[in-house]
């Protein structure tokens, strides 16, 4: 059987994802399992790929698209991607499933599944593009989707200022990148990141490498959360818990870590682009570990914690060795398996206790058998317990932190007490809850639904199965992987035991501190909890003030040009496009004026000019409204007077058509006008009148300069040669109009139409009219 394009999948998914609310209310509660197959064949038909992408051999396909701007849809099915592929469409299963029950008594469900299936197709995107503006599109529909998803609870107010708080970071880091794109596709002449494997010496060589790497990174550290713009991750909690599991474990925090291994082979290997991400990486580690210590809340306690992963995977490509990328790929799937299970466990626990305080919960083990056993397993895996993949995961971690040179000891510090503190996170999470006395509060609390622990328990035992079995799938993925990242494949085994030494001591070490860490919490947290950190060294204040001036400057503006005066409007608007228009001709050096050699005029064009300066005059003396309306009206006519003239029927036509309905209509509504009582002051109509005398100057200076250059377009030789026998009429500006550029016109009617109804319908509602 023939495997589908990868550009059909994207597609089916976005349109399965536009369908889902409408299968949802028609389908209700047989949607269960429905919502599960969407991913799950996505899995299936991706895995398909896997025999040829193992053997070394990427899925490449490429469909033109818009070729003058470097745009195509061309994608790429390696190891790496396969690997995001996975991981995403696997717990996407698990997610949408969970959550068919889970918001089965929220009113718009429906629109849930909608928006996920939306951000589960665009990470697809981001994770499949060769294409580099085609990577940004759908790195953008990550950021709008999980907007949406955040705060879908939008009747709560939290809900609402995670979500911008969420866009805003995501969306500022997004233009970063997009410039940092586009000017490595001005360096390379190229946007398909498969054409940049070869560039590597011509990149790093030029002026604007720095430039590059600094937006390109922002654009990453915004998305994955790195310090110092880790902020929004803690309070995009307010989400419904199946967004949490999924968006903050093996997705939309993913991608940023997705896109410096990706681009790593391209523009890394330098002093600039490791120790950037090195430091980055490491500082964000140990900080969210340390913030996480104080957390009471599931999911703020596993979003700190997730928080600490992420730095620690940024670390590891910094670091950059054949083992620091066995260890990233090792622990990006070890954390996807066990952060989306105990992501799923805190909505469960959520969802039947009614409570995520941690100081709330315990003794439920024999009520939610299922649950504790699913989140004993993820724990275990957290923690870095044998056999589970976790384990592997910081064995190899350790190991490769150690191999550092010169800050290896530095580093290996600060791993083991950032392990430390994921030792405390996964007490609080997976085994606090469970074990103890019941609480008497919880006497009635029973297992979840069935749909909702099947997801979170095969995420699970994926990660004791990875963990028993390391080489047997993903050590071929790995293989292929470095070859995306390093550009070599490591040749390096993955095994789950490495018997008795240094790294397997330190594991000992971590799991110890973890524990004091834990005992020692309540009294550490009594001495803690009068001390806070200063305004100062905290991002989210500055996130916060940042905002808050942009809203003051944003009033302030407003009430300074949106004031109800159209005058000043007018002049804010001419201003506006006089000034850059003016220093762009006249900065230049290229502006220059020859006047005509026969400056001789007919008296017609005598006439013409008398008539339109004492219409002009009038118009401005005027002390009657219906006066000023005919001289505007005589102005009109006579410039479409020059049009005729000068041999433009067609356009006089119009002028004529135009200033006879502006004539019309402005009677018309005079009866409804105040009474013209008074004039401007002097003060205002001198400035007025510089202002209108200098846009007067500046056109008659630009016609003058378009005059006297020779001016050479392809495009005014195709359009005169073409609009006969492609669009069959000699007017060459009406075929423009009504054929050349229908979809242009085709949308100014349909605007000045919804315009025109708009007018209706506010007039209808004036006069109480509204049937």
């Amino acid at each position: 059987m023939r495997n589908p394009p990868l550009l059909a999948l994207i597609i089916t998914g976005f349109a399965v994802s536009a369908a889902a609310p409408y299968l949802y209310r028609l389908l209700k509660a047989r949607f269960v399992w429905f919502g599960a197959a969407f991913p799950l064949t996505l899995f299936t038909v991706f895995m398909l790929r896997y025999p040829q992408v193992a053997s070394g051999v990427p899925v490449r396909e490429r469909w033109s698209w818009v070729p003058s701007l470097g745009l195509d849809l061309s994608f790429v099915l390696d190891g790496l991607s396969l690997t995001f592929v996975m991981l995403v469409t696997l717990i996407g299963a698990a997610v949408f499933l969970y959550a068919s029950v889970y918001l089965r008594h929220y009113e718009e469900a429906d629109r849930f599944f909608g928006f996920i299936g939306m951000f589960m197709t665009s990470m697809l995107g981001v994770v499949l593009a060769d294409n580099m503006l085609l990577l940004f599109l759908f790195w953008e529909l990550t950021s709008i989707s999980s907007f949406l998803l955040i705060g879908f609870n939008h009747h709560v107010p939290s809900s609402r200022a995670s979500a911008l708080k969420a866009l805003l970071v995501t969306g500022a880091g997004g233009l970063a990148l997009l410039a940092g794109m586009l000017l490595l596709g001005n360096v390379t002449g190229s946007f398909e990141l498969s054409s940049l494997y070869a560039m590597n010496d011509l990149i790093i060589s030029h002026r604007l490498y720095p430039a590059i790497v600094a937006l390109i990174l922002v654009g990453a550290f915004t998305k994955s959360a790195q310090f110092p713009f880790h902020f929004w991750l803690p309070d995009a909690m307010a989400a419904p818990s199946p967004v949490s599991a999924y968006l903050h474990s093996a997705t939309m925090v993913k991608a940023g870590i997705y896109l410096i291994a990706r681009f790593n082979h391209e523009i890394g290997g330098t002093v600039l682009w490791q120790d950037t991400i090195l430091v980055a990486g490491a500082t964000t580690m140990i900080f969210a570990g340390l913030l996480s210590y104080r957390q009471n809340d599931l999911k703020r306690l596993l979003a700190y914690s997730t928080l600490s992963v992420l730095g620690t995977l940024v670390m590891l490509l910094g670091i950059g060795s054949k083992l620091a990328i066995k260890a990233f790929f090792i622990y990006l799937i070890a954390h996807s398996l066990y952060k989306g299970t105990l992501f799923l466990v805190a909505g469960t626990l959520d969802h039947e206790t009614g409570t995520r305080d941690v100081g709330k919960l315990g003794g439920l083990f024999r009520a939610m058998p299922v649950t504790a056993v699913t989140a004993a397993l993820a724990s275990f895996s957290m923690m870095g317990v044998i056999p589970l993949i976790g384990f592997i995961g910081k064995e190899t971690l350790y190991k490769a932190v150690l191999d550092v040179q010169p800050w290896g000891m530095l580093l290996i510090v600060l791993a083991v007490a950032s392990s430390a503190f994921l030792v405390v996170v996964t007490l609080l999470v997976g085994f606090r809850p469970f074990l103890g006395k019941p609480r008497p509060e919880l006497q009635k609390v029973h297992e979840a639904p069935i749909a909702m622990l099947v997801g979170p328990f095969i995420l699970a035992i994926s990660g004791l199965l990875l963990g028993l079995f390391p080489d047997f799938f993903v050590g071929r993925l790995l293989e292929e992987s470095a070859v995306s990242i390093l550009s070599q494949r490591l040749g390096i085994e993955i095994e789950l035991w490495h018997g008795f030494n240094l790294v397997l001591l330190l594991s000992f070490v971590t799991l110890l501190a973890g524990v004091g860490l834990y005992l020692l919490r309540p009294f550490v947290l009594s001495r803690m909890e009068p001390l806070h950190l200063p305004g100062l060294v905290k991002p989210s204040i500055w996130y916060e003030e940042a905002l808050a001036g942009m809203l003051r400057f944003a009033t302030w503006l407003t009430s300074a040009l949106q004031n109800g005066d159209l005058r000043r409007y007018l002049a804010v608007i001419i201003l506006s496009a006089l000034i850059p228009a003016s220093l762009m001709l006249f900065s230049s050096g290229g502006f220059s004026v020859t006047l005509p050699a026969d400056l001789s005029v007919t008296p017609y064009e005598v006439a013409l000019a008398l008539i339109i300066v004492l219409a002009t005059a009038l118009l401005l003396t005027s002390d009657s409204r219906l006066k000023a309306i005919v001289s505007m009206g005589v102005l009109g006519f006579g410039v479409g007077m020059i049009f005729i003239i000068y041999g433009a029927p067609d356009v006089a036509l119009t002028t004529f058509a135009i200033e006879t309905l502006n004539v019309i209509l402005f009677v018309l509504v005079l009866a409804h006008l105040p009474k013209f009582t008074s004039r401007s002051r002097t003060t205002g109509r001198i400035r007025d009148g510089l202002i209108a005398a200098s846009a007067g100057i500046f056109m008659t200076l630009t016609v003058l300069q378009v005059t006297s250059t020779a001016l050479s377009s392809r495009l005014k030789e195709y359009f005169a040669s073409a609009s006969l026998p492609d669009g069959h009429g000699r007017n060459v500006v009406n075929v423009i109009l009504v054929d050349f550029r229908a979809f242009d016109t085709l949308g100014e009617i349909t605007v000045l139409a919804i315009a025109a109804i708009g007018v209706f319908a506010l007039l209808k509602l004036r006069t109480g009219k509204t049937d």
